[in-house]
C-alpha cells in the first residue's frame, strides 16, 4: 500500500529506497525538502495526489520519508516510521558514525519487509478493536469525595497544577447578634424558623406603613419629547452653506501644489525596515539555570557512578548524552508562550516549537552549550529562513522587462475590510513614479462608497508632485473608473486593454474589501484574477492581527484555488503587512502570514506619508521577536 520509501543522508546521498509503483520519485521527494524539510517544518506535506511523511535522525543526519496514495488512511504510518527508524540504525549504527562513515550497500529488504507487515497487522488490530471507555475509578471524578470538596475553617486547598500557587482560607463572617445554639432535636429548629418569619414580617408592615401613596399625574402634565432644532441639521435648504467648494475655482488642484521636499524621495530600491525592540527576552533567568543545573546533573550523574577516575569525569563534562524531548520541553513551552504573547497565531507557535523539537530530538549538546540557548538560536535561524524570500522579488526589474515587451505589467491587491489596500496602492504608486514608471490605477471597488474619489484624490496629489514638465508632458498616474455598481472583472480588462494601447508602464487593480467567509465576493474576486490574469496578486494583511491573519490567508488563498476553473490557478503571490508602525516588537503577524503561504512580504507599510514603504529585514523582524 506504500507508493515509496527512502532513506537519504541531510547531504542528499541516498541509502536506502523501496518503490511501490511505477513513477518517478524524485519530484515529490524534492518538493517535501524545498517546502518542509528547509523550513524547518513539521507534519505531513502532500504533493500531486501523494501524501508523505519524514521523520529526522539528528544524531546520523538522516531522513526516513515514506509515500503514500493521499485518499488512504494509513493509521499505522506514525508507528511503521517509528520502528523502521530504530532498526535501521541499530543495525548499521557502526557504519554511520561520523569517524568511520560508510556509505556502502545496506541489504535493508528482508527487514523493511517484516517491520512493515508487523505494522499493517498492527492497523488492521486497532481499526476492530472497539475503543475502551475509561472505567469510573479511572476518571477525575471517582478521585473526589464529599469530605475533599468542604472548605473548613483555615485549610489551605491545594494549588492548581501547571499555575501560580493559589492559597484560599475560608473564614467565617462575624455577626453582631449571638447565634441562637442549634437543637439536636426537630423542634427547636422550628422555634427558630417561627421567630425568623415573625421578624420578618414585622419589618415588612413597617416599610409598608412608612410609604406614601403616589398622586397620579394628571394628562395635563403630560408633554411629549420635543425633538431638538441643530443647526444645519441635513435639511435641503442647507445644502448651499455645507458647500465649503463654492466660491474656489473648479480647478482645485491650482491650490495644491505640493513639493518632494516635503515628504522626501524614494528613488531606487525600497529601504529595509528596521524595528526597535523595548523588551528583553533572556537567556540567563532563573528559571533557564535551575534547569540547566538539573540537565547537567542528569548528564554526568551516571558516567561519574560508573567508575570513579578523573577520566570519566571529563568524559561527562563533553557532550554524551543526547538531547531528548523531555530535556527540551520546558525551554519549548517558554518560548511558545513568548511567541504567541509577540502576536504568532497560537497553532503556528505550537508548530514551530515542533518542528525546532524534531530537529533537535536526538542531537548531542556541545561542552558548554545550555538547552535554553541551543533551543533558541535553533529557532532563530528557523524564523529568518521562514522570512527569507524563497525565490526572486524585484518588482522594477519585472516592470522594466515587460516594457521591453510592449506590455503592462498588472499587480491585483486584495483583502479583508479597511487594512488599507487603497493607501498602501498610493504608496507603491509613488515609489513606481519615483523610478520613471507611469501607473494606471484602475478603481475596480466599485462598492464602497467614497473609493472612487479616494483614488482621485491621491492621482492629484501624486501628479501635483511629479507634474508632466517634470516628464516631457507624460502624466504619471492616470486613473481609469466607470463609477459604481459595475463588473469588477470587466472594468479591469478595460484597463488593462486601454493601458496597453496607450503604453502605460504598470497597472494596479484596487479591488472592494471583502471578509473570507463571503463565497459571493469571493467567487467575483477569483474572476477578476482569472479573466485578467495579472502578473502580482498581493494580498494587503494588517500587523494588528494574530490568529485571524492565517484564518484570512487560508480562505482567499482555498477560495482562488476552487472558485477558479483553470487546472494551475493563480493563488496569492506576495503579502503587503501594513500598519507595523502601530505594534512596537509584536511583529509576529508577519511570521503568522508568511508560514501559511509560504510566500512573501512584498511591502510593508509603516506610516501616513508616500515615502513611508518599506523592505522587511527578516533579521531585524527575528530579533524585534524573541527580544
Amino acid at each position: 500500500m506504500l507508493d515509496l520509501f527512502t532513506i537519504f543522508t541531510k547531504g542528499g546521498i541516498v541509502l536506502w529506497c523501496f518503490r511501490g509503483t511505477n513513477q518517478f520519485f524524485a519530484p515529490p521527494v524534492n518538493a517535501l525538502i524545498r517546502s518542509v524539510i528547509l523550513q524547518e517544518r513539521s507534519g505531513s506535506y502532500d504533493h500531486d495526489g501523494l501524501s508523505l511523511q519524514f521523520k529526522l535522525d539528528n544524531e546520523f543526519e538522516l531522513v526516513f520519508v515514506v509515500a503514500f496514495q493521499k485518499i488512504l488512511q494509513l493509521s499505522y504510518i506514525d508507528k511503521f516510521l517509528s520502528d523502521i527508524h530504530l532498526e535501521f540504525r541499530d543495525k548499521y549504527k557502526n557504519d554511520l558514525r561520523v569517524e568511520n562513515r560508510n556509505y556502502s550497500n545496506f541489504d535493508f529488504q528482508q527487514d523493511f519487509t517484516r517491520i512493515l507487515e508487523q505494522a499493517e497487522k498492527w492497523g488492521r488490530l486497532q481499526a476492530t478493536l472497539p475503543k475502551q471507555m475509561r472505567s469510573f475509578e479511572e476518571s477525575h471524578k471517582s478521585k473526589k469525595t464529599v469530605s475533599s470538596m468542604i472548605e473548613r475553617k483555615g485549610e489551605q486547598k491545594p494549588a492548581a497544577s501547571g499555575g501560580k500557587k493559589s492559597v484560599k482560607i475560608v473564614e467565617n463572617k462575624v455577626r453582631d447578634e449571638p447565634e441562637a445554639p442549634l437543637a439536636t432535636n426537630g423542634g427547636g429548629n422550628d422555634d427558630i424558623i417561627l421567630e425568623n418569619r415573625k421578624k420578618m414580617m414585622e419589618k415588612l408592615n413597617k416599610k409598608n406603613k412608612g410609604d406614601k401613596p403616589k398622586s397620579p399625574k394628571s394628562p395635563s402634565q403630560k408633554s411629549g419629547k420635543q425633538m431638538r432644532v441643530w443647526d444645519l441639521g441635513g435639511n435641503v435648504k442647507d445644502l448651499p452653506n455645507l458647500d465649503r467648494c463654492k466660491d474656489k475655482p473648479e480647478d482645485i488642484r491650482s491650490d495644491f501644489t505640493p513639493s518632494n521636499e516635503m515628504i522626501g524621495t524614494m528613488k531606487g530600491g525600497i529601504q529595509d525596515l528596521e524595528v526597535e525592540s523595548e523588551s528583553d527576552y533572556s537567556d540567563d533567568s532563573e528559571g533557564d539555570e535551575e534547569e540547566e543545573v538539573q540537565y547537567a546533573s542528569r548528564q554526568s550523574a551516571p558516567v561519574v557512578k560508573k567508575s570513579g577516575g578523573m577520566l570519566s569525569l571529563f568524559k561527562g563534562l563533553v557532550g554524551s548524552k543526547n538531547l531528548t524531548r523531555a530535556d527540551m520541553q520546558p525551554a519549548l513551552d517558554k518560548l511558545r508562550d513568548h511567541l504567541i504573547a509577540k502576536n504568532v497565531a497560537a497553532d503556528i507557535a505550537q508548530k514551530l516549537c515542533e518542528s525546532v523539537a524534531v530537529k533537535l530530538e536526538g542531537k548531542v549538546l556541545g561542552t558548554f552549550d545550555t538547552i535554553s540557548s541551543t533551543v533558541k538560536n535553533t529557532l532563530t535561524e528557523a524564523l529568518v529562513q521562514i522570512l527569507s524570500p524563497k525565490r526572486r522579488v524585484d518588482i522594477l526589474r519585472d516592470c522594466l522587462e515587460a516594457k521591453k515587451n510592449k506590455r503592462p505589467y498588472v499587480m491585483s491587491f486584495c483583502g479583508v475590510n479597511g487594512v488599507g489596500k487603497s493607501t498602501n496602492l498610493a504608496k507603491i504608486c509613488f515609489w513606481l513614479i519615483e523610478n520613471n514608471l507611469n501607473v494606471l490605477i484602475a478603481a475596480c471597488d466599485t462598492f464602497r462608497a467614497g473609493a472612487v474619489e479616494q483614488l482621485r484624490t491621491h492621482m492629484r496629489h501624486l501628479n501635483a508632485l511629479h507634474p508632466a514638465e517634470k516628464h516631457a508632458g507624460r502624466e504619471m498616474v492616470q486613473l481609469y473608473e466607470k463609477g459604481y455598481g459595475k463588473d469588477a472583472a470587466g472594468i479591469a480588462m478595460e484597463a488593462i486593454r486601454y493601458a496597453k494601447d496607450s503604453t502605460i508602464d504598470v497597472v494596479l487593480i484596487d479591488t472592494a474589501g471583502r471578509m473570507q467567509d463571503n463565497e459571493p465576493l469571493m467567487r467575483a474576486l477569483a474572476k477578476l484574477i482569472k479573466v485578467n490574469e495579472p502578473d502580482l496578486v498581493l494580498f494587503v494583511g494588517e500587523a494588528l492581527v494574530g490568529n485571524e491573519a492565517v484564518d484570512q490567508l487560508v480562505k482567499f488563498n482555498q477560495a482562488l484555488a476552487d472558485y477558479s476553473a483553470n487546472e494551475n490557478p493563480h493563488i496569492i503571490d506576495g503579502i503587503v503587512l501594513t500598519k507595523f508602525d502601530t505594534i512596537d516588537d509584536k511583529v509576529g503577524a508577519a511570521i503568522s502570514m508568511t508560514y501559511i503561504t509560504g510566500q512573501p512580504i512584498v511591502f510593508v507599510g509603516t506610516g501616513q506619508t508616500y515615502t513611508d514603504l518599506k523592505k522587511l529585514n527578516a533579521k531585524a523582524v527575528v530579533h524585534a521577536l524573541m527580544k
